[in-house]
This record gives C-alpha cells, sequence and structure tokens, in this order.
C-alpha cells in the first residue's frame, strides 16, 4: 500500500481554532468543485456554543480560486472553531481523507461530503451520545437522498434509493462492505492506524476496502443517522464513474478474495462469460440515458454497463 502523502501548502484558521487543542469530534470536509460552505454553516448552527467540536474543510486542489476565497471568508465568520486546509494539487478521495486525519485534533472523527447536510437538528448530538456510550470504534450512520426536480437527475436518485439507502438493520446484515467513506464516524486512532489506501485512485471502492480492513481489528457497528445527500449526477457523469471504477473494483478483489461473492462480482463474470457483451455497451449506455424510459429499465441498463466494464477489469 503505497504511503500516505500531504500536499497541504496552506492552513487558515478562524479565531476560535486556537481557544483549545482538546476536541471531542473534528468533522472533516473534503471538497473539489462542491461548495462546502452551506454545510459548514449548518455544522455551525448545531454546534452553537460547545468548543469541543472543530470543523475541518480540505481543498483538494480545486483551480477554482474565487470559491476558495468564499470558502475562507465562510470559515473566519464561523464561531466554531474551523479551519482549512488547501492543496496546490488533487490527491483524490482516499489520499485527501488521510490527510484531513493527519491534521484532525479531535478523539473521534466525522467524515462528511460537501454536498451533503445534516440529516435533523440531531444529527449530532446523536453521534455525541454514541460517543459517550463508547462500544465501538466506527459506525457508519447512511444517508437519505430527495426525489430531484430535475428529471436528468432521476437515475441517479432511483439508483440511490435501491442500492445505497438501507436502514441499520440492513446495512448491518451486509456488514462491512455496506460503509462509505462519508457520514462515517471513528477513532481518530482507529485511522491513524488503519488509514485509506491511496492506491485507489479516481472513483470508487477505497471506502470499503477501509472497512473491510479496519473491520479485521476494530467493532465497526451502523447506525440510523442518516445525513441529507443532495449531490446528485447526471446520467453521463454516472456511466462515466462506473466505467473509471471498474480499475479499483478490481483492486478490492485482489486485495480481498473473500469478497469474490459480492453481487457485483458475482453479475460481472457471469456478463464475463457473454460472447462480444462489450458491443452491447453502447446500447445500455443509450438506455440509460434516455429519460423518458421506464426508470427500472434505465437501472438495470446501467447496472449491466458497470458489469460489463468490471467484467473486462478482473
Amino acid at each position: 500500500m503505497t504511503q500516505p502523502t500531504d500536499h497541504v501548502i496552506e492552513e487558515l484558521a478562524n479565531g476560535a481554532a486556537s481557544v483549545s487543542d482538546d476536541f471531542a469530534l473534528s468533522v472533516l470536509i473534503p471538497f473539489y468543485g462542491d461548495d462546502p460552505t452551506p454545510l459548514a454553516a449548518s455544522l455551525n448552527a448545531l454546534i452553537g456554543a460547545r468548543r469541543d467540536i472543530e470543523i475541518v474543510l480540505f481543498d483538494d486542489g480545486s483551480p477554482d480560486k474565487a470559491g476558495r476565497a468564499a470558502v475562507a471568508r465562510t470559515v473566519r465568520a464561523l464561531s466554531t472553531p474551523a479551519r482549512l486546509l488547501a492543496s496546490n494539487c488533487n490527491l483524490g478521495r482516499a489520499a485527501g481523507r488521510n490527510v484531513l486525519a493527519r491534521h484532525a485534533r479531535g478523539r473521534w472523527l466525522l467524515y462528511l461530503d460537501a454536498d451533503m447536510a445534516p440529516g435533523n437538528e440531531a444529527f449530532l448530538n446523536a453521534y455525541l451520545e454514541r460517543i459517550e456510550a463508547d462500544d465501538f470504534d466506527a459506525a457508519f450512520g447512511g444517508y437519505e437522498s430527495h426525489e430531484p426536480a430535475d428529471p436528468s437527475l432521476a437515475l441517479h436518485a432511483a439508483l440511490s434509493q435501491v442500492s445505497d439507502q438501507n436502514d441499520a438493520v440492513m446495512r448491518q446484515e451486509i456488514g462491512a462492505t455496506a460503509f462509505c467513506s462519508s457520514n462515517l464516524l471513528v477513532r481518530a486512532a482507529v485511522m491513524q492506524d488503519v488509514p485509506f489506501d491511496e492506491d485507489f485512485t479516481g472513483w470508487g471502492w477505497e471506502d470499503v476496502d477501509w472497512a473491510v480492513r479496519a473491520d479485521r481489528g476494530y467493532c465497526l457497528i451502523h447506525v440510523d443517522n442518516p445525513a441529507g445527500h443532495d449531490g446528485l449526477q447526471s446520467s453521463d457523469t454516472l456511466l462515466d464513474k462506473f466505467r473509471i471504477g471498474a480499475t479499483n473494483y478490481a483492486r478490492l478483489l485482489e486485495k480481498h478474495p473473500e469478497l469474490s461473492e459480492l453481487p457485483g462480482a458475482r453479475a460481472a463474470r457471469m456478463l464475463g462469460i457473454v460472447p462480444f457483451q462489450r458491443l452491447l455497451r453502447g446500447l445500455w449506455a443509450t438506455a440509460a440515458r434516455r429519460d423518458e424510459l421506464p426508470i427500472r429499465l434505465r437501472t438495470t441498463a446501467l447496472k449491466l454497463w458497470r458489469a460489463s466494464w468490471t467484467a473486462e477489469a478482473i
């Protein structure tokens, strides 16, 4: 596994950040392209007068300098202890989260994506109460999305609802492979011992790899404390991500052969024996893009597209 990297070239702290270096919780928000200021403002309101929680944002090499300046102004204005870290290049999902873990000062870390929102007003308190119980090492709270007004985002919403938005009971049955890298609460000491594998580049599966490795030595649980997830993406973006993500999925299976019976791996193996299945990718991509088709047909086409590229990678 590649050694963790750190390309932080700038760190900005607000006035409240210096009041203490003893934090119960660090809320960690990596971003690249997305605007994290609404999430930071929402968290600031939930934290209120507490001084044992900090917010740490990481700009993962975004080329939008004006956007970074706007985030810096928001950080300065927060009443909560807050810092903004910035990189001069894009490190990627795994490396960026490792950077945040190394710079955090809290005993516990809570990862949230920039396009997320607290599920309700009790969101942080629910996690703080679980921390007090001290009977686990990491927890995934799940997430929920709403029906989008933009029809171009309907495919992503439908896929998320059938594939990812499960309650804690169902996720606990699935186990570590149901973990995601956002809305992830974890002890800081665990992240130091089990960082994200930075050989996972691009999109996907670094979170499952992390959870499988962490589960071998630590107690991982699922809880019902969802965060809102508004970062729905277009059909074209999903098609591109699933194509690129096949390489990471192959790496996951190589590292963890016991995961070869995951539904995605089985589907890829079955599709891989179909003669000339690659020639059908254009048909599946076209079906996934067509807003007028039934949503179940579109999600099936998207899954076949993903399985096709996975079959080639594994």
